[in-house]
């Protein structure tokens, strides 16, 4: 059993309170005897789809969520998204057997705070909860190199066309997590104006997405 005796919770602390949002009932079964084995946790409920994490999300205000990627109804990339606008403070682990370079990306631009792969041992699972309570990010090791992959400086021609005063603005916006009802707020600009700035700016920093766009300004030093 892992020795959680180093756990950031100060002693006395309350339990950390914890959602499960997971449609497999063995992985369920499995959570719950691992996490009860540890009196500073607390499984406050467990549900079986996106819809239903969200609802609970809003309802019990967890102090972390334990999210699978692919669930019925709404997917957890969705429901964490959900959830983090209106929870920003709640901290997500997602276990999932997911390790698509795009699902893993869009799930850590959702919001996710760690990315635990199903199948990992249980000392993985634990470093991943007290990283996230910590507020820092964890990778499981099967995506790290993926992810750093993907954050490698672009190379020197990537940057075709210069960005627009207002493609900088949006950008900016982009890069700080907001979305483009949002930007568009900030910016007195409709959303479709906003979705079609945000497409320029794609297509000049030669990227696929909003995560991968937000990379390159961060590393080259445009925002």
């Amino acid at each position: 059993m892992v020795d959680l005796t180093e756990s950031p919770r100060p002693f006395g602390a309350k339990p950390l309170r914890i959602l499960i949002v997971e449609d497999d009932p063995m992985i369920q079964l499995g959570l719950e005897r691992i996490l009860s084995d540890y009196p500073q946790f607390e499984i406050i409920e467990i549900v079986e789809d996106g819809f239903l994490g969200v609802r609970s999300a809003l309802k019990h205000k967890p102090d972390l969520i334990i999210m699978d990627i692919g669930l019925p109804g709404k997917d957890g990339i969705a429901a964490t998204q959900d959830i983090k606008q209106q929870l920003p403070a709640v901290r997500v682990v997602m276990l999932t057997s997911h390790t698509d370079k795009t699902q893993v990306m869009a799930a850590l631009a959702s919001g996710a705070d760690a990315y635990c792969v199903k199948g990992a041992s249980i000392e993985q699972m634990m470093t991943a909860i007290s990283a996230a309570e910590l507020g820092a990010v964890y990778l499981d090791p099967q995506i790290a190199r993926m992810v750093l992959e993907n954050l490698k400086p672009p190379a020197p021609d990537i940057y075709v066309g210069h960005l627009t005063d207002r493609e900088m603005d949006v950008l900016k916006l982009l890069v700080e997590g907001q979305n483009n009802t949002e930007i568009g707020e900030s910016l007195y600009l409709s959303p479709n104006t906003i979705k079609t700035h945000v497409r320029g700016i794609m297509n000049k920093l030669a990227v696929d997405d909003r995560v991968q766009a937000a990379v390159v300004a961060l590393r080259a030093g445009l925002v």
